[in-house]
């Protein structure tokens, strides 16, 4: 299946795997890549020297084109933007829009740059600075979400940028890459499924966990750094929401500092990047100090397996997924499926599956 998003990434299929912090290593994006994914490398908890080592290492396991993404508000957003350049990275995708210098930097070396965006002004913004396409996540998404759903959220962003639109939050099947490819998207990113595969590090007893969970398991709450914050609701995040202040502070305190330590960061690094997250938001600097204590939290499920300890980020699918398939059998699954759900449209939705069709060939041919 061709699509704006496999000719702009030079992949084989209209599937992302999203950069998850402490997830999505080199294992994992090296598997996505084989896929015939476009695997996206998670460089936010890594010095420069671990993402320039953890670059090579996904290079050594593929031949296939791959991106890293940056958090746009960090101290050394710049500096990582340059090991891109040199490393040669096809592409280079945000957590959070990107300024228009970053943006600029990066086309000129050639680096196709797909920031994730959470509102329609923001895609609209980006795109006149000039990225090559947009993530679109709805609320159903993990990790830091907004309240509009997927299918509000991503025509809304369709109709108002001509750049490839790539859908994210609710989906783990064909049937949700057909349905993103109907409202106009070019492609699907998942974050939760590609987390839930073989190929995933994180510890199997956390994987389990994943399994279990009901779609009623998986919570949104600001407890954790202040922010809406989608993930598994745990012993842990009931204790974050009933904990005072001065305790809640006390723990993020020493969690910080345990990150400042594995990161490299500085005090002044870790202030400087707390300021960026408060700029343009109604935070305090309580929870801007939270902010500093989730990565350890997350490092504590995702790497260590202390469910006890951590936190577990997770979309509203982590519901609906009951098994480990390896990437490449997960690509094959959902594009099966995918291919099963088009041809199995039913006479009188013709003109939809002719609309899916004629929409997925005409970005083809006009990225």
């Amino acid at each position: 299946m061709e699509t704006a998003l496999t000719k702009l990434a030079g992949v084989r299929h209209p599937i992302v795997q999203t950069g998850m912090g402490w997830v999505a290593g080199p294992r994992l994006v090296s598997a996505s890549a084989n896929a015939g994914a476009l695997g996206i490398l998670a460089s936010a908890t890594m010095t420069l020297d671990q993402l320039r080592a953890a670059v090579r290492e996904v290079r050594s396991r593929t031949d296939a084109p791959f991106g890293v993404n940056l958090r746009a508000d960090a101290g050394d957003a710049r500096d990582r933007v340059r090991l891109i350049v040199e490393e040669d990275v096809k592409v280079a995708s945000f957590a959070l829009a990107p300024s228009r210098e970053l943006i600029a930097e990066l086309k000129d070396a050639g680096v196709v740059v797909i920031p994730s965006i959470g509102a329609r002004r923001h895609a609209e913004k980006v795109a006149a600075w000039g990225a090559d396409a947009v993530i679109v996540q709805g609320g159903e998404g993990g990790g830091h979400t907004g309240e509009v759903a997927t299918t509000v959220l991503l025509p809304q962003v369709v109709d108002a940028v001509d750049i490839p639109v790539i859908a994210a939050g609710g989906f783990f099947d064909g049937r949700g890459l057909v349905a993103a490819l109907a409202y106009g998207a070019a492609g699907i990113a998942m974050g939760t499924r590609f987390l839930l595969t073989s190929d995933s590090t994180v510890p199997d007893a956390v994987k389990a966990r994943y399994l279990a969970a009901t779609v009623k398991d998986v919570t949104v709450t600001t407890a954790v750094d202040g922010l809406p914050h989608r993930m598994l609701r745990t012993d842990l995040v009931n204790s974050l929401e009933e904990a005072g202040r001065t305790r809640t502070l006390t723990r993020a305190v020493r969690r910080a500092a345990r990150f400042r330590k594995l990161s490299g960061l500085t005090w002044q690094q870790m202030v400087r990047d707390g300021l960026a997250m408060k700029h343009g938001k109604d935070l305090t600097w309580s929870q801007v100090l939270l902010a500093a204590n989730t990565p350890m939290l997350l490092r504590a499920s995702m790497v260590e397996g202390r469910t006890d300890l951590g936190v577990m980020a997770s979309g509203q699918v982590a519901g609906l997924i009951e098994d480990l398939p390896s990437c490449a059998e997960l690509v094959e699954r959902v594009m099966a499926e995918a291919g099963a759900v088009l041809r199995g449209l039913p006479a009188q939705t013709s003109c939809t599956q002719e609309r899916v069709h004629s929409r997925y060939v005409r970005d083809a041919e006009h990225p």
